[in-house]
C-alpha cells in the first residue's frame, strides 16, 4: 500500500531559509510541493523519507532564492492491483458505489463489479445483495465496506480554467482514482461477515 519512490527535482530555497541547514530547508520545500498531491503514474505523495543527493545551488538573476537539484525518496500511497482495502460508502448510484477512505475519496465500484444478484433500489438509494430468496443485504451510505483494487486510473490534469478558479462546477476526472470490486466472500459490508 505504501511504497518508497525515488525522485529528483530542482528545488527553490527562499532567502529566509538560508540560515537553516540545507537538507532541512530542502525537505521543508519538498513537503510544501509534494505532500498530499498526486504524482502522475507514481501515486499519492505522503511524506519525504530522506534526501539522497544534494547538488550545488544555482542563482538566477533577479531572484533571491537558490535553486538546488536534489534526489530524494518519497513515501507514496499506491495500492497494488488485487489488494484488499476497507473504506466507507460515500454514494450509491445506478452506475455503482463511490467509496471514501480517511485520506482518499476517488474509489469507484462499478455495478458489474458487485456481487451477482445485486440490485439498485432507487427509492432507497442503496444497493441490495440477495444471496438467496429470503435474504436482503443492504450496501448503504456510510456503511464500512471491504473491496478489492482492480485498476488504477491516472488522468492528465490541466491547469485550472477560469470557471474552476471562480468556483463554478466543472466535470473533471480526478488525477488518480481506483476502480474496485466486491465479488468474493469477505467483500462488501464488513458487518455482513462479522
Amino acid at each position: 500500500m505504501f511504497i518508497l519512490s525515488e525522485l529528483s527535482d530542482l528545488v527553490r530555497v527562499p532567502p529566509p531559509s538560508f540560515n537553516i541547514p540545507t537538507p532541512v530547508a530542502l525537505k521543508d520545500e519538498l513537503h510544501k510541493k509534494y505532500a498530499n498531491k498526486v504524482i502522475s503514474n507514481v501515486g499519492l505523495a505522503v511524506s519525504v523519507w530522506d534526501i539522497l543527493e544534494i547538488k550545488d545551488g544555482l542563482l538566477k538573476p533577479g531572484d533571491g532564492g537558490a535553486y538546488v537539484e536534489t534526489q530524494f525518496r518519497m513515501i507514496v500511497w499506491k495500492p497494488f492491483v488485487g489488494e484488499i482495502l476497507t473504506g466507507w460508502v460515500q454514494e450509491c448510484t445506478a452506475e455503482g458505489i463511490k467509496v471514501r477512505m480517511d485520506f482518499f475519496n476517488d474509489i469507484f465500484i462499478p455495478k458489474d463489479y458487485l456481487f451477482e444478484g445485486c440490485v439498485f433500489r432507487p427509492a432507497e438509494r442503496a444497493w441490495v445483495w440477495q444471496p438467496d430468496a429470503d435474504t436482503d443485504l443492504y450496501i448503504d451510505v456510510n456503511e464500512q465496506v471491504r473491496f478489492r483494487v482492480e485498476e488504477e486510473v491516472f488522468a492528465n490534469i490541466k491547469p485550472k480554467s477560469l470557471a474552476e478558479a471562480l468556483g463554478l462546477e466543472t466535470d473533471r476526472a480526478p488525477p488518480y482514482a481506483l476502480v474496485a470490486s466486491c465479488q468474493t466472500d469477505g467483500m462488501g459490508c464488513v458487518s455482513w461477515w462479522d
